[in-house]
């Protein structure tokens, strides 16, 4: 850790600089936050106190760079966030357990139903549990929505009642409802904190944004209140107009990068943040090797995701990922539909602009003015010119 006036350089290693970063900043200090990838290859520095003079050098001439940190109100979303997505983690295992213990037992029931842990599920395995063995009354316990019928969800439950499968069964279902009850909980604090944040825009300057075109989630991990709405009260800008971006990927990715984009310079400094812009490996001027680099920063995570999801859209994000799919396969699709849709956010976000879904149609006639476009600038470098062919007589 080095000191230079009122300034403090400082090496994020796992979680520990967090106390120390919180009371330097409450001090009054600016303290620059420095990745150790950027200073681990010096040889030598052997010992902490050495290590400390060598950041302290590097910050004196100016070489080092902090991280971003969002302010205070965002990291304790993004807190919460990243706790909540844990507790699905660790309620994810449950499941498979319950439908290994269903298995053993040769009861199909996980492979009838889409979703064993849906309304029809999970009322005929807190039937099993309290005690009820006949398949035939346990059918009628099926949801009208349910795809499956009667006599099929009746032939899935016959099957071998093993006294140690119940109980595994049964302790499954009890930590997945424990885990189930930890989320709730998380999102009532997500929505206590959502209702103390101000609004981060002049709502005096733009009109007030209209909800009647909200998408509907089916996602059982969705929050359990309308973070679109408390979004867009906060930025004044309804991201969930754009094809791919769910309810949970708003709030993961504004947690994750702000609504101040003035943090980084350009558009450029924000994709490569995020892991979505090329790194190109150069050597006498030619480049050797062009790749993202890896990173595990949730944000870009989530703006892949988002990719994933629009690539049968008719959107033109989804007409984008095609093209790029044609040229480069699916993962070089995924990573420039991320970048596209990172870079919009960014242009949103910082211009305060809503956005406007153009759709395939209209994206790809735009593509074909622009290569025609690019033909006719070739064509008259080679003292050519283009012209449209002639129908066939």
């Amino acid at each position: 850790m080095g000191l230079i006036r009122d300034t403090v350089a400082m090496e994020s290693t796992g979680v520990f600089w967090i106390p120390v970063y919180e009371i330097l900043e409450a001090r009054g200090f600016r303290v620059y936050l420095v990745n150790a990838r950027h200073i681990k290859n010096v040889p030598g520095r052997k010992s902490d106190y050495a290590d400390c003079q060598w950041i302290q050098k590097l910050h004196a001439l100016g070489l080092l760079t902090g991280s971003f940190q969002p302010d205070g109100e965002m990291c304790q979303l993004r807190s919460y966030l990243r706790h909540r997505a844990q507790l699905i983690q660790h309620r994810a295992p449950h499941i498979l357990h319950i439908q290994k213990a269903l298995q053993q037992m040769n009861l199909q029931l996980h492979h009838v139903l889409s979703d064993v842990t849906g309304a029809t599920g999970m009322t005929i395995l807190r039937a099993i549990v309290a005690g009820e063995r006949d398949a035939t009354t346990l059918a009628q316990w099926r949801d009208p929505q349910c795809k499956a019928s009667e006599e099929t969800l009746v032939k899935a439950l016959t099957g071998d009642w093993k006294d140690e499968q119940l109980f595994i069964l049964k302790q499954s279902l009890e930590l997945y409802d424990f885990y189930t009850a930890q989320i709730a909980a998380c999102d009532a604090q997500l929505k206590q904190h959502y209702s103390a944040m101000k609004p981060r825009w002049d709502s005096n300057s733009q009109p007030p944004i209209s909800l009647s075109d909200k998408r509907r989630t089916t996602s059982k991990n969705a929050p359990a209140f309308d973070v679109r709405a408390e979004m867009v009260r906060l930025i004044g800008i309804d991201l969930g107009a754009m094809k791919g971006l769910s309810d949970s990927s708003i709030q993961t990715i504004l947690s994750e990068i702000g609504t101040d984009m003035t943090k980084w310079p350009t558009v450029k400094h924000f994709a490569s943040w995020l892991g979505l812009a090329p790194h190109n490996d150069i050597s006498g001027g030619k480049i050797l090797h062009s790749h993202p680099l890896r990173t595990r920063n949730r944000a870009g995570q989530a703006f892949r995701q988002a990719a994933t999801a629009v690539s049968t859209s008719p959107s033109a994000f989804g007409a984008y990922y095609r093209r790029k799919r044609a040229q480069g396969g699916p993962q070089f699709a995924q990573v420039a539909t991320a970048h596209k849709m990172a870079r919009t956010v960014y242009f949103l976000l910082k211009h305060r602009v809503p956005f406007v879904e153009i759709g395939a149609d209209a994206f790809e006639k735009k593509q074909r003015r622009r290569e025609l476009a690019s033909l006719r600038k070739k064509a008259a470098r080679l003292g050519f010119t283009l012209t449209n062919a002639q129908p066939a007589a």
